[in-house]
């Protein structure tokens, strides 16, 4: 049978996660056995041709439920079941989707939201619910134009992009991870014109800075760099800072950057509104969102063409 939607999936990759499957790449025999799926509609790809739809579907729907906290990530690619994925399975539900996952959990709904920038609650294009052999998409707010739907739906495309990619940051290598932010300061243009240049500090006895971009050829106006590489629940607190700004003070410098794959604590950022250094925090949310927009660690992947009728065009015709 054709590859189900990402909903229908839900269900039977968590069972597969339960029983052993590590990675989204084990769930896919269970699952062509569970829906007859043959090797042929197995090999059909997306139309960038990237990935097989079917594997496709499995990540979004181990995606989403990883949002809900029915699966956990204990290392990059690899995903175990949680317990409160395991109390939803001791339930014998018929199905598991994106209403139940609304419902039942809070975190899920808040990220659902956020994801969407707050574009309407159903799913984006192509999304389905009900009964899977029914294959008609869910109806979408009627006030919602196509280009709306677009966006919202690129809007989620985004969001699960960037938590993607502070799984990677977090456990790169530390020195990869410096460079990584000086590339992107340098993507959105600081270090780049005649005279700019960039650099890493020593690994040992750097002060607390890890890298300096020079605006000019003398070097009297650079922006310093701090990056740290934290778990989500690891805050940056007031200590990081004031030790930041005093390397900034040691230097004669007056404008820095702080890049965390975390978080801020509140302290941290009362304490920076009392100094004069002009310092900006870059979180890590804040930072995947630059790496998608400025096109660092990320490649397009499809591009879809959004045309109109040429109104110069058919006016000269018009003469």
């Amino acid at each position: 049978m054709p590859v189900p939607d990402y909903e229908t999936l839900m269900l039977p990759v968590l069972r597969a996660f339960a029983g052993g499957a590590q990675t989204v790449r084990d769930c896919l025999p269970a699952l062509r056995r569970a829906f007859e799926i043959s090797e042929a509609e197995a090999a059909e790809l997306q139309p960038s041709g990237g990935k097989t739809v079917l594997a496709d579907r499995t990540h979004w729907a181990r995606t989403y439920m990883s949002k809900a906290g029915l699966l956990s990530s204990p290392k990059r690619g690899a995903h175990v079941l949680t317990d409160r994925g395991r109390a939803l399975l001791a339930e014998a539900p018929g199905r598991i989707d994106n209403v139940l996952l609304r419902s039942r959990y809070p975190e899920f709904a808040e990220w659902l939201t956020a994801a969407r920038r707050g574009n309407g609650e159903s799913p984006g294009p192509g999304f389905q619910h009900g009964d899977p052999s029914a294959r008609q998409p869910t109806p979408l707010p009627l006030a919602e134009t196509p280009e709306e739907r677009i966006e919202r739906a690129s809007a989620e495309l985004d969001a699960a992009l960037a938590d993607d990619l502070l799984d990677r940051l977090r456990t790169m290598d530390a020195l990869r991870y410096e460079r990584l932010e000086l590339d992107l300061l340098t993507a959105m243009g600081y270090g780049t014109g005649s005279y700019g240049s960039r650099s890493l500090t020593p690994a040992s006895g750097d002060g607390g800075i890890d890298g300096i971009i020079h605006e000019d050829a003398l070097g009297l106006d650079a922006v310093y760099v701090q990056a740290k590489r934290y778990r989500a629940e690891t805050k940056v607190g007031r200590p990081a800072i004031q030790q930041f700004v005093g390397s900034l003070t040691g230097e004669g410098a007056t404008k820095g950057v702080f890049v965390t794959t975390s978080g801020f604590s509140a302290e941290a950022r009362d304490y920076l509104r009392r100094v004069s250094h002009r310092i900006v925090l870059i979180d890590g949310p804040e930072l995947a969102r630059l790496m998608i927009r400025h096109g660092v660690g990320v490649r397009v992947r499809q591009t879809v063409a959004i045309k109109s009728v040429d109104a110069d065009y058919f006016g000269d015709l018009d003469h």
